[in-house]
């Protein structure tokens, strides 16, 4: 990674909207206050962007012990993100393990159907399609979306492609992204977006769409203080600004790392346990950071990982299988950090740890 973090521009990016496009919803509740750096007396303050859910879990036994009997408890997490306003949600095609593929897309799907007509306006549900080597050409994606769609109950606001295939088969994925441009201009899906690409790429496919007549609404990468990649200079970060695209931080709490205060034990399973294991040892500093911030605003250390990520521009869209975390995750965007505390956090992530790269994604 690019050293000096620190050297990114100190202001905020003003939030354009939460997300682009028919489905984006408004500002929400609590996204600033108070004033930032350098603002002048009796401006707003710059809005940060908000909070999205993250649903990889739903359905995923492999990494995350998905259990079928626990649905009742996502629904109870659903409706409790409306009430919060925390209303997007992402998704995959190829989210679930084994026979419960595709479970995440159906639970979104069911419990979106019960919503009231103002309550589905207000909640956009995103769907990345992942191209699979025999997704080929420009209707590659036609049957893949078409069960999506069917599997969300007709409720799709954004589609997005899951990762490039420049770095592999550069041929492939040209077709398919002209596909998504005509299923959005066709009026089958509000807006289009993408998924693990670098500043490069994001630059040739934005101009790709561009020349299709279809804009590039947001973008989503790894971003954590533990997958800092994104926002150092010359990052998508920086191309996203340029561009007016909205930058979502998957994985923004590294999977519950950056959850996890300095010296609790608590074990965890499988492969998130071997990462746990491998990574820990070297997270006191950066713990020990993050708890300070977050006692001075009477906070957790997830709040201060999710607001590292809103205060670089970026919307997180942690993973909630629970209502309390739901609360968690809300009274995150109650405050903001300072320009002082981003550059403390950024300084202490440049010799720490790292998160495995997305290995799809692209330069």
């Amino acid at each position: 990674m690019a050293s000096g973090l620190t050297s990114l521009p100190g202001e905020r990016p003003a939030r354009r909207s939460e997300l682009p496009g028919p489905a984006g919803g408004g500002p929400q509740p609590g996204a600033a206050v108070g004033p930032s750096p350098g603002q002048l007396p009796g401006e707003p303050p710059p809005l940060e962007p908000s909070i999205g859910v993250g649903t990889w879990a739903w359905g995923n036994q492999f990494l995350w012990g998905y259990d079928p009997a626990l649905d009742h408890e996502l629904a109870a997490t659903f409706r409790r993100c409306l009430e919060l306003d925390l209303c997007f949600f992402d998704t995959a095609d190829s989210y679930g393990t084994g026979r419960w593929n595709g479970r995440s897309e159906q639970l979104l799907g069911q419990f979106a159907a019960a919503l009231s007509p103002a309550q589905r306006t207000r909640c956009c549900l995103a769907t990345k399609l992942a191209p699979f080597p025999w997704r080929l050409g420009r209707r590659g994606f036609d049957r893949a979306f078409t069960a999506s769609k069917q599997r969300l109950q007709g409720k799709l606001d954004r589609v997005q492609l899951h990762w490039s295939t420049a770095r592999y088969a550069p041929w492939q994925e040209p077709p398919l992204l002209r596909g998504l441009a005509d299923l959005v201009r066709s009026g089958q899906v509000a807006s289009l977006g993408l998924s693990n690409l670098g500043p490069i790429r994001l630059r040739q496919v934005v101009a790709q769409l561009a020349a299709e007549g279809v804009a590039v609404a947001s973008l989503q990468v790894q971003l954590s203080l533990l997958a800092p990649e994104a926002v150092a200079p010359g990052g998508v970060a920086q191309v996203c600004r340029e561009l007016g695209i909205e930058l979502i931080a998957y994985s923004p709490l590294a999977l519950g790392l950056l959850a996890r205060p300095p010296g609790q034990v608590r074990a965890a399973k499988g492969p998130r346990g071997s990462l746990f294991r491998r990574l820990e040892p070297g997270l006191g500093p950066l713990l020990e950071t993050m708890a300070s911030i977050a006692a001075s605003h009477g906070s957790d250390l997830a709040a201060v990982a999710l607001n590292w990520c809103r205060a670089h521009g970026a919307m997180p869209i942690p993973g909630l299988r629970r209502p309390d975390q739901v609360e968690t995750v809300a009274a995150a965007r109650r405050w903001q950090l300072s320009l002082a505390e981003r550059q403390q956090l950024d300084q202490v992530v440049l010799s720490g740890p790292r998160m495995p790269m997305n290995p799809f994604q692209s330069r």
